[in-house]
């Protein structure tokens, strides 16, 4: 029969739901709060959980915002309640419950909701990743924030994104369970009115505005005019400011809609606190997606992984880690394991090179690295720079800036020019 977790902190709820659903042929796992909960759904894959709302470290809604965001709301899910609401019960479904059940629990009812979710068909694929993944994580959780009291007002929405962001992240927290997503940056083909309309609540997503063909820009066009029709939500992204946009072959017109409302997000550089979260959650990811090994870091490869500059960004990051787990050799990946493999870039470059990234952020992981290796070698000093890489130095600061490389103010002063006069 099925594998059921029951996660309640009232132990006599618990024993009961137990003793009836043992009776009923299933195999039953308890844990007492959200901590052995995560444990028990990370080892065991149930095939159905029973969640409490109320429970004393992290409540029940909280935790199934965590599970969908982190991709492993792969079973069903029956919230649990004795103080429930409807709004409460209309929340955990949208998020992704299957049903709600209102304490105390009546025999039948808990029988024919476990029926109910034990028959429903598995998901093809689990979701993707997004910020809901990372609920404890504060600079990340400031940025959920932010972007959840502005979906509330808007249905467009623009992301900043410096070089290497977390573009992706940001804007799957934006798609609500069950909705569909639309990359406008795949479509090689005119956008037509019937696919809209088969898709209602659809997000249509565009990683980078600049990229986009002109075909794809009045496919976003087409869909920004018909927008409020069929009750989408567009997010895009760009690092670029609209007049760049302009001189790459927009339209004004729709660019100020675009830009009416935009959200600032950090580099990877500035969630480096951050980054061993971000990497065990990756992990978690990829047992799911891929079916790799569970995989663990030690306490030093967190240290080696938060120490790393990464100039890939996110994309880099998310490379390293499914690298890391599909390679590592024992169950837990430990401080040589990363050293190696992501090695100093003299050494090693060969093996840095981020070839399994997608052609921009690849090129862009590169840039950085040549950029950040001779400033390395020359002390800072940007005239020397310039001339190896054959660039005037107002083009090199501008290309420094969009590529996220701080160029620090003593670097500056030392390699001022003669006159006085400030760089570019």
């Amino acid at each position: 029969m099925a594998s059921i977790l029951i996660v309640d902190d009232e132990i006599g709820i618990r024993e009961l739901l137990c003793e009836i659903l043992h009776d009923e042929g299933h195999d039953v796992l308890q844990a007492e709060n959200a901590t052995a909960a995560r444990e028990a759904r990370a080892r065991a894959r149930p095939d159905l959980v029973l969640l409490d709302i109320w429970m004393p470290d992290t409540d029940g809604i909280t935790l199934l915002k965590e599970w969908s965001g982190a991709g492993q709301l792969t079973m069903p899910v029956i919230m649990m309640s004795g103080h429930g609401t409807i709004d409460t019960a209309v929340e955990a479904t949208r998020i992704g419950a299957l049903d709600f059940l209102e304490k105390p629990i009546a025999m039948q009812k808990l029988l024919a909701a476990v029926k109910r979710g034990l028959a429903r068909t598995p998901a093809s694929a689990p979701p993707e990743l997004t910020l809901d993944a990372f609920g404890r994580v504060g600079a990340l959780r400031s940025v959920k924030r932010r972007l959840e009291q502005v979906a509330e007002k808007c249905a467009v929405v623009l992301l900043r994104t410096p070089p290497g962001g977390i573009v992706d992240l940001c804007a799957r927290a934006l798609q609500p369970a069950g909705a569909a997503w639309i990359d406008l940056s795949t479509h090689v083909n005119p956008l037509e009115l019937s696919a809209l309309e088969k898709a209602r609540g659809a997000v249509l997503f565009a990683p980078e505005l600049g990229e986009l063909s002109r075909l794809q820009q009045r496919n976003l066009v087409f869909a920004l005019e018909r927008l409020e029709r069929h009750g989408q939500r567009i997010v895009v992204a760009t690092r670029h400011e609209p007049d760049e946009l302009i001189r790459m072959g927009w339209e004004e017109a729709p660019l100020r809609r675009l830009f009416e409302v935009r959200i600032t997000l950090p580099a990877l550089a500035e969630l480096r606190d951050d980054i061993p979260d971000l990497a065990a959650r990756l992990l978690q990811h990829l047992a799911e997606v891929e079916h790799a090994p569970g995989r663990a870091l030690t306490p030093g490869a967190l240290h080696a992984l938060r120490g790393h500059s990464w100039p890939g960004g996110y994309a880099e990051l998310r490379a390293a880690m499914r690298s890391l787990a599909l390679g590592a050799l024992a169950p837990e990946i430990g401080e040589q394991d990363v050293r190696q493999f992501l090695g100093p870039l003299s050494a090693r470059a060969s093996h840095m090179l981020p070839l399994d990234l997608p052609l921009r952020e690849a090129r862009e992981a590169f840039e950085r690295m040549y950029f950040e290796h001779h400033l390395r070698l020359d002390s800072g000093n940007m005239t020397r720079l310039a001339e190896k890489a054959g660039l005037e130095r107002t083009h090199l600061y501008r290309k420094l800036k969009a590529l996220g490389i701080h160029v620090g103010r003593r670097a500056e002063d030392a390699d001022a020019s003669p006159d006085g006069q400030e760089p570019g």
